[in-house]
């Protein structure tokens, strides 16, 4: 799963995210965050940190820099 995971983020960090342009209040990016959370903690707990992130990554936040816990 978490190989699956990792390929999802790498394929939209390469092909997709040009289209929605640079974007992210935070650093490092969401999808880097994703992809560091995955790593680190895991294709669960990991991915649940990346859904928060993307949450609060809204026109409502203030961004800033959010390392991987």
């Amino acid at each position: 799963m978490k190989k699956v995971l990792l390929y999802i983020i790498s394929f939209y960090q390469k092909r997709l995210s040009f289209l929605f342009g640079d974007n992210c209040r935070f650093h490092p990016t969401c999808s880097e965050y994703a992809k560091l959370s995955i790593l680190k903690h895991g294709a669960l707990i990991g991915g649940y940190y990346s859904l928060v992130r993307i949450v609060k990554c809204g026109p409502w936040s203030q961004g800033g820099i959010d390392e991987v816990k």
